[in-house]
């Protein structure tokens, strides 16, 4: 079951994707406590950091006992995304992870992302001066190409493994796809097959039969989870107790025999976020993963609605517990 990304040992072969807006330190403690084998911040932009912007650093907060954990660094300077390897708020962290993948115009028009799909020599650069950095496993994660008539994700794959990656994630669209269409399994089987450190399937797994899917298909060593977490922390559990038989050692409120887990797990989500948050940051914060909390049997488009123009946390868990319990 366990999987070691160079001297890291992950517990589980399923991990938490990086996710803008939603990969909080709140959410990330309850993946991990489903049994998600790694979790990671956000994008964290390796500009910002070496300018200090207050927000960035934000992103790198984590919760006491968060291992192992990763944090992944956008950017297209090899100087610069070294010397944001060595901030000592990355000093907590068991991997960097370095985003070639993200789709965002506003991510790929400076360079960034998966605009270094395109730039190979870059690319090898930006790995070369992040492992020279840092005795940590360094990752990518990547695209399978840029443009549907262009996918690079073998030769690019090799490229990360001989600058030194320790593992990679490849996410089965391209660039301009964005996240529309399936993910192409038979290029993450190519890869898989073309290096020799793990590789990490990304896209459309939302459950065990997504994931049997997934393994047969393309022999991953691991599937990185995203969408199909959001709302939904618990299907980590529901991936381990299928495919090792394992139930995370949870306290009597989140397990899913008891008919209020998720209500327990929305009021979680909140309070731990007042931890670090004024009130009025985490409601709004929080209106983007309630529509995910309050989807598949849940789903109730009008008290939806109804929540999202609440501004005090005490009154949305008032009424939340009327949907949820």
């Amino acid at each position: 079951m366990s999987l070691f990304i160079k001297n890291v040992e992950l517990k589980s072969r399923f991990i938490l994707a990086p996710m803008a807006g939603y990969t909080d330190f709140a959410f990330r403690k309850m993946c991990q406590d489903y049994g998600a084998g790694l979790v990671c911040t956000e994008m964290v932009s390796s500009n910002a950091l070496h300018y200090k912007n207050k927000k960035t650093e934000d992103l790198l907060y984590s919760l006491e006992g968060e291992s192992p954990k990763a944090v992944q660094l956008f950017g297209h300077s090899p100087e610069i995304m070294a010397e944001a390897v060595k901030n000592p708020l990355l000093s907590d962290f068991d991997i960097i992870d370095i985003n070639m993948g993200c789709p965002a115009r506003k991510i790929v028009s400076n360079g960034d992302g998966s605009a270094l799909l395109n730039d190979f020599e870059l690319a090898r650069k930006i790995i070369e001066s992040c492992v020279s950095a840092t005795d940590k496993p360094v990752t990518v994660k990547l695209r399978i190409g840029y443009t549907n008539e262009n996918i690079v994700a073998v030769e690019f794959a090799k490229m990360c493994e001989e600058a030194g990656a320790s593992a990679i994630t490849v996410h089965g669209r391209t660039t301009v796809q964005g996240y529309s269409g399936a993910i192409n399994l038979d290029v993450i089987k190519k890869v898989k097959e073309s290096v020799n450190i793990p590789v990490f399937s990304s896209g459309d797994c939302r459950s065990v039969d997504d994931a049997i899917a997934i393994f047969n298909k393309t022999n991953v060593d691991g599937i990185m989870i995203g969408r199909g977490a959001l709302g939904k922390p618990e299907i980590f559990e529901e991936l381990n107790k299928y495919f090792y038989g394992i139930t995370p050692d949870l306290s009597g409120e989140f397990k899913l025999e008891n008919p209020s887990y998720k209500y327990n797990q929305i009021m979680f989500h909140y309070n731990t976020l007042m931890r670090k948050y004024e009130e009025s940051f985490v409601v709004k914060f929080m209106r983007s993963h309630l529509a995910y909390y309050l989807s598949g049997k849940y789903k109730n488009s009008s008290e939806l609605v109804k929540l999202l123009k609440m501004e005090k946390i005490a009154e949305i868990l008032n009424e939340l517990s009327k949907i949820v319990k």
